[in-house]
């Protein structure tokens, strides 16, 4: 049996909590929920994971400790902590947006809220997952700033850039970063079956694009089986993410 695209964003979403240590993982959407228990499971067995709410659980769900609301605070703003989360719109700093589309004052449509993004992109590191890969999310800027972008964060001054990082953007099509001199958005692999030019016509400002883009890494034969044996035995991740 091939490899999946949603299998492949799976394995991506996992590798962003790579290296991380003992930090609290927020995945926010079902394949970053499989790609960081699949972590747990394999290279990162020191991640910590909640049921969502105030308990913490193993690999296989049982309950392994409590998680007060002011000690989830205290992960938060003390760096431990890393927020895979969506985004409404996503431009080439970073910046996000989740609260409203148009003019904040009379938006032609309403989103959540700023909710906990500023907060969480100025205090630890937080990822993005991006199911569909389109321009209008990925545009040249963001109706609202709700996460804070590498642009935003460097106007603000040091404060706001002491311990922001945006480690990687994951979506449907491939693999992004910032490692690039001004901190704009570059592509760091595509997923098996993408072109560059699939990306680049799906995505609204100029992307920084290495001569040699590589593949998104290939699950190994132990990720599979716990993707789909274990982890998400009724391939609910094909919902998110065809093909």
């Amino acid at each position: 049996m091939t490899t999946s695209r949603a299998e492949y964003c799976v394995v991506a979403c996992a590798d962003a909590w790579r290296g991380n240590g003992e930090v609290l993982a927020s995945p926010m959407g079902l394949i970053p929920s499989v790609g960081a228990r699949l972590a747990q499971r394999t290279f990162a067995p020191d991640l910590l994971l909640t049921d969502g709410e105030a308990t913490l659980v193993g690999a296989d769900g049982t309950p392994e400790g409590w998680l007060p609301y002011r000690r989830h605070l205290a992960m938060v703003t003390g760096g431990r902590r890393h927020v895979m989360m969506g985004a409404a719109q996503l431009d080439r700093f970073g910046n996000q947006n989740i609260s409203c589309v148009g003019d904040w004052q009379r938006p032609a449509r309403q989103l959540l809220g700023v909710r906990g993004a500023p907060v969480n992109t100025l205090n630890h590191p937080v990822s993005y997952w991006i199911p569909r890969h389109s321009p209008r999310v990925f545009v040249a800027r963001v109706d609202m700033v709700c996460g804070v972008g590498y642009d935003s964060a460097a106007a603000a001054g040091p404060s706001a850039t002491r311990f922001h990082r945006i480690p990687r953007v994951v979506s449907d099509l491939g693999v992004f970063d910032f490692a690039t001199p001004d901190r704009s958005m570059r592509l760091a692999s595509l997923h098996p079956g993408v072109t560059v030019g699939e990306v680049t016509a799906a995505t609204g400002f100029p992307l920084a694009v290495p001569d040699d883009v590589p593949y998104t890494r290939e699950p190994t034969p132990a990720e599979l089986r716990l993707i789909r044996e274990v982890i998400d035995p009724e391939g609910l991740r094909a919902r998110e993410v065809a093909g």
